[in-house]
């Protein structure tokens, strides 16, 4: 457990799923004012000790980073993947709305279809195709409905970060390793750095936003194969050695959207600026990508 560095009746931040990615960067991004709970200290699928979590901390916010990620495990263990993103998160916000407390839920893009050819806004219809994200509606739904006023939805998407495994970690190890590699090219969204979704969570939160449905993504839209390019090209390596394949080569149990890239209309409505370009983000993460890589056990 993270504890604050804090005076006496001093309420701080309660990071859930402290142990992940995102997590992580959420507490670096709020410092002494957060306290961040890895699943082995607070069990969200346990009402009462959600309950009782709140009772002591008396947090003046929740940002819950814990989740089932599995995607393709969730086509076949659903009711798990279920407990985690949706029973627990009404276990959540059901706790914030005895407490007063301001929730800030992170989701994902899988909740829509995937067959948009613009980015979707945050009022668009949703229609998840696998296990996973019919599991993270379900979650989006208890925080709306139980904290019309203080609940936030912050959808993000293809993270990659400092910490954990991810697409760019991949590409990078392999532009090391390999003469050439075959990457998607028909799949579209917005690769983004989980310390820029860290950093507009805390904002999100500092500034009082409006309760609702956010969207959390760098801007811009690209392939896996055009990430891919630029990653090697970012780390000097040409990104000619990158190929084009269609998702049909690397079929998977939870079928990938098409197309799921993010509007960001209501950081307008926050007072704040939306989210950076990716490449640009890309560009400021991808040192720190692969030093983390390097040290990684």
């Amino acid at each position: 457990m993270n504890r604050p560095a804090s005076g006496p009746g001093s309420r701080p931040w309660l990071v859930t799923g402290a142990g992940g990615m995102l997590a992580r960067d959420v507490l670096a991004a709020l410092g002494d004012r957060a306290v961040g709970l890895p699943r082995t200290a607070l069990d969200l699928t346990d009402r009462e000790a959600v309950r009782a979590a709140l009772a002591a901390l008396r947090p003046t916010h929740v940002v819950n980073c814990a989740a089932w990620t599995a995607v393709d495990e969730a086509e076949t263990r659903e009711d798990e993947a279920l407990a985690v993103n949706g029973t627990a998160v009404r276990h959540l916000a059901g706790a914030c709305a005895e407490s007063g407390t301001r929730l800030l839920h992170v989701s994902t893009d899988y909740v829509f279809p995937g067959d948009a050819r613009s980015p979707y806004p945050e009022d668009a219809p949703t229609g998840p195709r696998t296990a996973y994200g019919r599991t993270k509606l379900a979650g989006e739904r208890a925080v709306l409905e139980l904290l019309p006023e203080r609940g936030l939805v912050v959808r993000t998407a293809w993270l990659y970060g400092s910490g954990g495994a991810h697409f760019v970690r991949t590409m990078a190890r392999l532009a090391a390793t390999r003469p050439t590699v075959d990457v998607v090219d028909d799949q579209r969204g917005q690769p983004t750095w989980s310390a820029d979704v860290a950093r507009l969570l805390v904002a999100l939160g500092d500034t009082g936003a409006p309760p609702g449905v956010y969207h959390a993504t760098n801007s811009g839209e690209t392939s896996w194969y055009g990430l891919a390019r630029e990653t090697f090209r970012l780390l000097g390596a040409d990104p000619g050695r990158v190929r084009p394949v269609p998702g049909a080569a690397f079929p998977r149990p939870a079928p990938r959207p098409a197309y799921s890239a993010l509007a960001h209309h209501r950081w307008a409505a926050a007072g704040l600026k939306p989210p950076r370009p990716w490449r640009e983000a890309l560009a400021a993460a991808l040192p720190g990508v692969v030093s983390a890589g390097r040290s990684a056990p």
